[in-house]
């Protein structure tokens, strides 16, 4: 087979939530670079026209979409004006992380509401397109504190490990109909969402020094197992949690 044939996305539409900045910025910038015509979700106009923009000057199609998943009602928006998609990534998230003994209510909901519910809304609203036309992939960033408490978790991890579940359910309901679902688990990556712990050098430092490969994430890091799990050749991979962590999570 080509690679074409493998990886490429020629004709596909690609709606990516966080998708102006951090680990989603990269995995749009891929999908475009292999054909995908890109939406790019995020809740500030300019940094979508930034990614959009950057996007375009390399030769990609892309658009954005300016969208609060902070609640259900915005992720109902999102895929009311999106329209039919062929690839979803929820990499929308944030990361508010007081330790547990600390954590209400409030901070519990919104953590939920974006890192849980606004992929739950989109799956619903956007697979069941994908199944009827035969071809959808359902890509979702999760992290390794869905497996591992480090760094007061706390609901953050909660959500994370909810999602991973979420996509098990998702492949079980749709991988035969040509829908697979699938989580990448990143170690960890200096993004935006991390800017707490990306202060503190010594803790940066030690996170490296837990890798196998002896460095922390780049966004970077993700582009080629998003395009692997958008494209026509990860149709037998579907359920899974595919860690991209220099070996974090077996050291």
């Amino acid at each position: 087979m080509s690679l074409q044939q493998l990886f490429g996305l020629d004709g596909r539409t690609a709606l990516v939530t966080g998708g102006s900045s951090g680990i989603g910025r990269a995995i749009a910038g891929a999908l475009a670079d292999a054909g995908a015509r890109v939406v790019i979700a995020a809740r500030t106009a300019d940094t979508i026209t930034a990614a959009v923009d950057e996007i375009r000057a390399d030769g990609g199609s892309a658009e954005g979409a300016v969208a609060d998943l902070a609640t259900r009602a915005g992720a109902h928006a999102l895929a009311d004006a999106v329209g039919d998609v062929d690839v979803l990534v929820n990499s929308a998230g944030i990361n508010l992380r007081p330790p547990m003994p600390d954590l209400d209510e409030a901070t519990w909901d919104a953590t939920m509401a974006v890192n849980l519910d606004a992929p739950f809304v989109l799956g619903q609203r956007l697979a069941p397109g994908m199944a009827r036309r035969g071809y959808g992939r359902l890509i979702a960033i999760s992290s390794q504190q869905a497996h591992r408490p480090f760094a007061a978790s706390g609901a953050y991890g909660v959500s994370k490990a909810g999602l991973e579940a979420l996509v098990r359910s998702q492949a079980e309901a749709w991988s035969a109909q040509g829908v697979t679902a699938n989580a990448l688990v990143p170690g960890f990556v200096q993004t935006p969402l991390n800017r707490r712990l990306s202060s503190d050098p010594a803790t940066v430092e030690r996170l490296a020094a837990r890798t196998l490969v002896g460095r922390n994430g780049r966004t970077s890091d993700f582009a080629a197992a998003a395009v692997f799990l958008a494209g026509p050749g990860s149709a037998y991979v579907t359920g899974q949690s595919i860690a991209v962590d220099g070996g974090f999570s077996v050291h």
